[in-house]
């Protein structure tokens, strides 16, 4: 007697499915606060906004991922950093414009659903939205045989910030003589993988478990620390009137993502020997033979987020942002 066919027979697991989202639920409550009003589970989220004090209240999206970095967490089996990377990334994005982080939604999309990766995924994201005091209120979680490669997956993330108008950061008053005050980050963050990963286990055939005196760790261990969120440093400084810019430095490097918030009619003018590359650049730089402006173009080179302040509030800056594990350094100016 033959067999009925069952969606499971096709490679979807809908009971996998259902034990996903009862531990999803449980790590995503942990972010809530009084402002989210129903429960995971429902077709849509609720948040209500609380934008008193505000003359003005504009929303602030932002879609990412956190590209072929996840190739590391796959090779490692260490799930756990790449979804705190993700929410990270994005509300650094956001609060380059001055917003502050309402609500997080994620996607995530796996070949075959393992509730136990899964788990470690969305852990990673809820750490990062409690870091950040906002919600994770939703998201889609898709098992698509065929589509991923056996035990691989690929995340994104949404999120939602609010912003009063007037206090918008755009970069509308940057002007020639303004200073660049560089954040130092912790390593690639989440940019530059594809590159690094070709020069390290294809041109060099690295393991992740070998352990690189230079950087004090394991190679896998390096390329998985977590991309820094600069929420604190941004707070402390985005309501002051001589703070006229920001930038938060992913692909495109230093030049690429400054530029963005530039008049056509102004440069940046970078002192690249103003600080000291992670080691982790150096030792790219040198087994892949890669060019100072490439590796300037593809990576952070140890700068992870820009405040571009007046020249006559200099020293006021750093002092607001000379906290434990900031260390602000002058990188250049506007010209």
């Amino acid at each position: 007697m033959n067999k009925n066919m069952t969606y499971k027979d096709a490679g979807v697991d809908i009971d996998a499915g259902n034990a996903s989202v009862k531990a999803i639920s449980k790590l995503a409550k942990s972010t809530f606060n009084e402002n989210v009003l129903r429960d995971i589970g429902l077709f849509g989220a609720f948040f209500r906004m609380n934008c008193s004090g505000m003359k003005e209240p504009v929303l602030v999206s932002s879609v990412d991922g956190v590209g072929t970095k996840l190739k590391i967490a796959f090779m490692t089996g260490i799930h756990d950093t790449v979804g705190e990377d993700l929410v990270n990334h994005c509300v650094n994005d956001i609060m380059t414009s001055g917003a502050e982080p309402l609500f997080f939604l994620d996607y995530l999309a796996l070949s075959k659903l393992e509730p136990a990766i899964v788990e470690q995924i969305v852990a990673g994201m809820a750490r990062g939205c409690k870091n950040a005091n906002c919600a994770l209120i939703g998201g889609e979680t898709a098992e698509m045989p065929d589509f991923y490669q056996q035990g691989e997956y690929d995340i994104s993330g949404t999120i939602i910030g609010i912003v009063d108008a007037p206090n918008i950061i755009d970069g509308s008053k940057i002007k020639r003589g303004d200073v660049l005050i560089g954040l130092p980050s912790n390593g690639l963050h989440t940019n530059g993988y594809s590159l690094a990963r070709k020069i390290f286990f294809e041109m060099n055939h690295f393991s992740v478990d070998d352990y690189i005196e230079e950087l004090g760790a394991t190679l896998g261990e390096e390329l998985l620390r977590v991309h820094r969120c600069y929420q604190q440093p941004i707070l402390a400084l985005k309501d002051c009137a001589f703070l006229h810019g920001t930038s938060h430095i992913t692909g495109g490097g230093i030049e690429g993502n400054t530029r963005r918030v530039l008049h056509d009619d102004l440069r940046l003018s970078i002192d690249w020997d103003s600080w000291d590359p992670l080691e982790i650049f150096h030792l790219i730089k040198q087994i892949g033979k890669v060019s100072d402006q490439e590796m300037r173009r593809v990576f952070n080179m140890g700068i992870g987020f820009i405040f571009v302040v007046d020249k006559n509030f200099v020293d006021k800056s750093i002092e607001i942002l000379n906290r434990p594990n900031q260390e602000p350094v002058v990188i250049g100016e506007i010209i």
